[in-house]
């Protein structure tokens, strides 16, 4: 018999430290009850990070276990929708690693002239800023009024943020810093206006943007792009999930499409490696060329 597997021997072990195999377990049916129960699925998220997240709800909820958390969130929805929200990844800002936009503004937009329509899919587009300010690279370089953006992601909370298009001022002065490193043309303050809710940008921006749900994890294609952008989002999923959604990125870019991922992402080690030739490998920048 296994020793685990041993009563006796069980009976004289000390209490589960918060890596033991009985906090997995926890784990594993938390976010399988989670799945069940409303159909959001992370149970291939990387374990560490969301580890993190959940003993985070935990003690926010004022709860001492996992499976406490799992009983709440079965019939407390406000508390379910609490979890839901601390699992999605919402760290963003306007014109985010400047030096990615600089290279999509000089290598992509060129390619992108050559087309007589442009879509292009942001996934996991979380608050929106990313989003907007593809818009503004795009409407400096006379190529807005042809594009249609669809920006997705899973929240809708967050997607209700992106939709008002209303950000923090005191954010303002590092998104303009980042802009003018991005090869911003104008005044950073052309696009907004300062509100008592904060820094609201202009309608125009959103004109062909499409804010929408969609879950990587578990909702398919739903158009063909030209461009699509997800960026710092693979990092938070493990290695077949990563591969999953590496094949949905795959099917829904047309021919010499683009794909642009985060800096601590890539194609390479991917089984999608020799589909793809490099626009810009420092700043993940790839083109679909099979």
């Amino acid at each position: 018999m296994n020793e685990s597997m041993n009563p006796s021997i069980n009976s004289q072990q000390s209490a589960p430290t918060p890596d033991s195999d009985l906090e997995r377990i926890e784990i594993e049916l938390l976010l399988k009850g989670v799945y069940d129960w409303c159909g959001y699925d992370f149970r291939n998220y990387a374990y560490s990070s969301i580890k993190r997240r959940i003993w985070y709800r935990v003690y926010e909820e004022k709860l001492t276990s996992i499976t406490a958390l799992l009983e709440k969130i079965l019939h407390d929805p406000a508390c379910l929708q609490r979890l839901i929200a601390s699992f999605s990844i919402n760290v963003t800002e306007m014109f985010r690693n400047p030096l990615f936009f600089l290279n999509f503004r000089e290598k992509v937009v060129p390619l992108l002239h050559t087309y007589p329509s442009i879509r292009i899919w942001h996934a996991g587009c979380s608050t929106g800023e990313e989003v907007y300010s593809m818009a503004i690279l795009l409407y400096e370089s006379g190529l807005y009024e042809k594009t249609k953006i669809y920006a997705t992601d899973m929240n809708t909370n967050v997607l209700h943020t992106a939709k008002s298009g209303v950000f923090p001022l005191k954010s303002m002065k590092k998104y303009t810093n980042n802009y003018l490193q991005a090869g911003g043309e104008r005044a950073f303050s052309d696009y907004y206006t300062v509100t008592k809710k904060g820094v609201k940008f202009h309608p125009f921006l959103t004109k062909n943007i499409v804010f929408a749900q969609h879950n990587l994890v578990t909702d398919r294609s739903f158009n063909e792009f030209h461009v699509i952008l997800c960026r710092n989002v693979l990092i938070y999923f493990n290695k077949p999930l990563q591969k999953k959604v590496h094949e949905l990125f795959y099917e829904s870019l047309g021919m010499f499409g683009i794909l642009g991922l985060g800096d601590k992402e890539s194609i390479y080690y991917t089984d999608m490696t020799n589909c793809y030739e490099e626009i810009s490998g420092n700043y993940k920048l790839y083109k679909k060329i099979k």
